[in-house]
């Protein structure tokens, strides 16, 4: 049985960081693997897994299953859980939600040049269109995750998220590596490794389907 368990963000984490701790006497090693989602019928909030999706999901579960998963955090999209679902279930652990990780929003309404707003919002990252979110913004949330779990005490966790807000938070550690192209080329599912040694992290794309 899977429990998925909605935080309020900051305040949840908070009080986790005061019940543990990393050892500050020796250099740990802080791992990150940020998943975008799986195949999925749409991009609204409420749209679920394809087949193929939650096959995928499954493939996602087996190549993580090693990797000493402590936390699982999700996107509280629908596709964002699904996609953790048989990990949490094969770790016997939860499914937490963030709304940070929920992906960012570039305008309020569709638009055929969408493409070409994007570009320029990697490009120029206080750029905000109406009803949208600036790229500065979104990473800035993004990021607010990470640093509050580097003090939480646990070594190996999994942020599940979208495609733009992943190249964000990418960026947030390497900006001139990571925007629009790099966005292009994701795949559904993909994974991205950061390893914490230090304040910047050795960022590896892991998923090579």
């Amino acid at each position: 049985m899977i429990e998925i368990r909605k935080t309020n963000g900051q305040e949840n984490v908070i009080a986790l960081s005061k019940n543990t701790s990393i050892e500050t006497n020796r250099r740990v090693s802080l791992n990150f693997y940020v998943v975008r989602h799986c195949k999925a019928l749409g991009q609204s909030p409420a749209a679920k897994l394809t087949d193929e999706g939650y096959k995928q999901a499954v493939r996602l579960a087996e190549w993580l299953s090693d990797k000493k998963i402590e936390r699982i955090i999700s996107s509280p999209y629908d596709r964002a859980i699904q996609s953790m679902i048989p990990l949490a279930s094969q770790l016997a652990i939860t499914v937490d939600t963030d709304l940070r990780l929920a992906e960012r929003v570039l305008c309020a309404e569709d638009h055929p040049r969408w493409r070409e707003m994007l570009r320029s919002s990697f490009l120029d990252l206080d750029l905000r269109y109406e009803g949208g979110e600036s790229s500065r913004a979104a990473m800035m949330r993004a990021a607010a995750v990470v640093d509050e779990l580097r003090s939480s005490g646990h070594a190996n966790v999994v942020l599940a998220t979208h495609g733009n807000l992943m190249t964000l938070l990418l960026k947030v550690y390497d900006r001139d590596r990571f925007g629009f192209e790099q966005w292009a080329a994701l795949t559904n599912p993909d994974v991205f490794h950061l390893e914490f040694q230090e304040d910047l992290p050795v960022i590896r794309r892991e998923w090579l389907d």
